[in-house]
């Protein structure tokens, strides 16, 4: 059984507060006895924002002995839970939000408030996956890249605000039930739930087939939000038809007071600066980047991955998309992206890095992102089209809902190939 989240939660939007009550039902679905619960509590990273209150197990008993530690907690249970066996546990907390100021240096950082908008983006504590045999799938954060894994949730939201007017407009992973002072939603089967406020945002609407993308821009910006919205629309339809359906009703696209793009399931940031420079032309960063982010509505959502020790599995196949995206659509673009987008930087490095590369974050995404590209295009060239766009559909058929490992892929890639990839392999993996 999926793990479950109960939320209710009440934002104070100009006080920048958050009160929290959350539920969480819990099955060990691994083979090993559990003697405690790993919590991964994202806002612990910021000094002072995480106040936890209280931690009840579903009796109603105060947990005894949690550990607090740097981005986690830590809940010895009372008696280690069996393979198969469940558990449930309430929580209250508060977060007093950040406002971080963005870096070129560092990950993108997401959470917190601007003047323009507040973000709430791992805002919950969680349970990690666990692997049988092996233990928790928690890393501690890097300088950038992301690294959190999800286990595939389901998530019932409930939003409040004590705010007067202005109005605010959320953006969120899922689609809006509203209930007098109450915005309700219902998550099933996502890695998260994020959502955004702002009392700024200017909504757009595109309607693929049965889901809506829904754009959140600022007014400076309506004709980058335009093609935003469209761009995600049409990379939509198409990752749909190649890799099979988007599961959600819903998508959102938020302009981002911070660096580059982030993705959630069910939403992405794009951030203002690729609005900014948006000069109307396909062969620009806004595009390509939000084909990219929705790719990721696949690769890390769908299909999810250690994004610490393995981001290739979804920031390479995300980059690719990126091509794809530009032969589909706009093919008199797709030697820009080549030149400026992958070719500009000269890529190198192992394609099967972590997120905790030494050299710093170029080396890391040119490895990664970049070279990871030329790795899937050189793929694609040696095994045929046919067998290329079969085996990605496939892949993400058999693995949704999982969290892969680069063995996966490469296990059901011989499936579809006879191919000898050994030396592609040899060239581009550190372990091929």
């Amino acid at each position: 059984m999926r793990p479950r989240y109960t939320l209710t939660a009440v934002l104070n939007y100009n006080q920048h507060h958050l009160s929290v009550e959350e539920q969480i039902e819990y099955t060990n679905n691994s083979s090993d006895p559990l003697p405690e619960l790993l919590l991964m509590v994202d806002a612990l990273y910021y000094p002072g924002v995480f106040t936890l209150n209280s931690i009840l197990w579903q009796d109603g008993q105060p947990a005894a002995g949690v550990i607090q530690e740097t981005g986690r907690l830590r809940l010895p249970l009372p008696t280690p839970l069996a393979p198969g066996a469940g558990i449930g546990l309430s929580l209250t907390y508060e977060l007093r939000l950040p406002s971080p100021q963005p870096s070129a240096e560092t990950r993108p950082v997401p959470f917190g408030y601007t003047a323009r908008q507040t973000n709430l983006v791992d805002w919950y504590p969680f349970i990690p996956p666990y692997r049988s045999g092996e233990g928790w799938l928690a890393h501690p954060a890097g300088y950038f890249g992301e690294h959190l894994v999800y286990e595939s949730s389901d998530f019932e939201v409930n939003i409040r605000f004590t705010d007067p007017a202005p109005t605010l407009t959320i953006a969120a992973s899922a689609e809006e039930q509203a209930d007098g002072d109450w915005h309700r939603y219902r998550h099933i089967n996502a890695r998260s739930f994020a959502w955004s406020v702002s009392p700024d945002y200017e909504v757009t609407r595109a309607v693929v087939g049965s889901v809506t993308v829904l754009g959140y821009a600022f007014p400076v910006h309506p004709q980058a939000g335009e093609a935003v919205l469209q761009t995600t629309a049409q990379a939509l339809e198409l990752y749909s038809e190649l890799f099979g359906a988007y599961p959600h009703t819903t998508l959102s696209v938020v302009e981002a007071d911070f660096l580059d793009g982030m993705e959630y399931d069910g939403l992405y940031f794009l951030s203002n600066g690729f609005y900014n420079l948006y000069q109307g032309s396909p062969g620009e960063y806004l595009v390509a980047i939000a084909a990219h982010e929705t790719a990721h509505q696949w690769f890390y959502a769908l299909v999810g991955n250690d994004q610490a020790e393995e981001p290739w599995l979804d920031e390479a196949l995300c980059t690719y998309s990126e091509r794809l995206y530009y032969e589909r659509h706009a093919p008199e673009a797709l030697d820009w992206w080549w030149a400026y987008r992958v070719h500009y930087y000269e890529p190198r490095g192992a394609v099967d890095g972590s997120i905790y590369n030494p050299l710093g974050y170029r080396p890391y995404r040119d490895a990664v992102y970049l070279n990871g590209a030329v790795f899937l295009e050189k793929l694609r060239s040696q095994i045929g089209d046919d067998p290329f766009f079969a085996f990605l559909k496939d892949y993400v058929d058999q693995n949704s809902g999982r969290i892969v490992q680069g063995e996966n892929f490469f296990n059901l890639l011989a499936h579809h190939t006879d191919q000898d990839i050994s030396e592609l392999l040899t060239v581009y993996f550190t372990t091929p």
